[in-house]
């Protein structure tokens, strides 16, 4: 007996965890190079008992599903800040949590001795930009209103279901902006 289940996903995993790999998953199916995408999640029992012909269209009507459905939301606004962006949300109440896909460069903490002091998030975009150490990654973070966080990182050069890290405390200022969009 497996303990990964057809999808690839791991069987133990939490049903946040889950969730986050499912969206990493579809986010890997677009490629690379693109832009943010924000997904709601729902509670999938809910769902189907409170909405039956969502959960037929979006395929959750017979079988097992998982706890949480993601719904992607529209397109992220070209040109404005992340955190500003995500400040404008405010969920109903039929949203358990959310979720946030991102593509980032990174550099591994050897590198952060050699920043340069009083660059402005600009200048330091640009110089990390420009390392030979940079790796580019798409962290998929989720959050619940009970506080919960899950997070996966892919790298793109290692760009396998099998390399995605997974963790609550991968992307911790990420998280915390997300579950700021639950507080009211």
């Amino acid at each position: 007996m497996s303990n990964v289940s057809p999808s690839g996903t791991p069987m133990a995993a939490s049903p946040l965890t889950r969730a986050v790999l499912e969206i990493d998953e579809y986010a890997s199916g677009l490629g690379w190079d693109r832009p943010a995408r924000l997904f709601a999640l729902v509670d999938t029992a809910r769902l189907r008992a409170q909405e039956p012909g969502l959960a037929s269209q979006l395929g959750l009507d017979g079988g097992e599903a998982a706890a949480f459905t993601p719904i992607e939301q529209e397109e992220l606004p070209a040109g404005k800040p992340l955190d500003e962006f995500l400040g404008t949300i405010a969920w109903p109440d039929a949203v358990a949590g959310c979720a946030l896909t991102v593509e980032r460069l990174m550099l591994p903490p050897s590198a952060e001795a050699s920043v340069p002091d009083g660059l402005n998030e600009a200048a330091l975009a640009k110089w990390v930009a420009r390392h030979p150490d940079r790796q580019e990654v798409r962290m998929t973070v989720a959050v619940l209103r009970n506080g919960a966080r899950e997070a996966a990182i892919r790298l793109r050069e290692k760009d396998s279901p099998n390399e995605v890290l997974t963790g609550a405390d991968l992307v911790p200022g990420l998280a915390d902006a997300l579950a700021a969009t639950f507080e009211s």
